[in-house]
């Protein structure tokens, strides 16, 4: 499996549901607002599913990528709400191509506030 090419078509085309079939058991989610790494496939696709939501707006692309055998940093940029959003999706996979750790970091930090209160509202919301 090339797992970023699977997951640039899940964000090109917005399929939340396809986010599943990419996630390993094992996954660990790093958000850039919650301090523990969040551990399971369960976790990570309900912080994943909210983050498709919040940040997958028209203006979403990614700007830049590197990414190694099983590894890949993604740069994007997005406005919401009036404020740029400037971000990395620091993605791993295993052999089997299953996504096995994610972590995401943003700036500024008003940008940080405010994806911490969406995220926060959309996590809520699906409780």
């Amino acid at each position: 499996m090339n797992t970023i090419a699977a997951w640039h078509e899940l964000v090109q085309t917005r399929n939340v549901k396809g986010l599943a079939a990419l996630l390993a058991d094992n996954c660990v989610f790093h958000s850039p607002v919650v301090h523990t790494p969040q551990v399971g496939k369960a976790v990570t696709l309900q912080y994943l599913s909210a983050a498709f939501h919040v940040f997958f707006n028209p203006s979403f692309r990614y700007v830049r990528e590197v990414a190694g055998a099983s590894d890949a940093v993604l740069e994007f940029q997005v406005e919401i709400d009036g404020i740029s959003v400037n971000g990395v999706d620091m993605i791993q996979w295993g052999a089997d191509g299953k996504i096995v750790d994610f972590k995401v970091m943003i700036r500024p930090l008003k940008a940080v506030n405010l994806i911490h209160q969406k995220m926060a509202a959309m996590l809520q919301a699906n409780q």
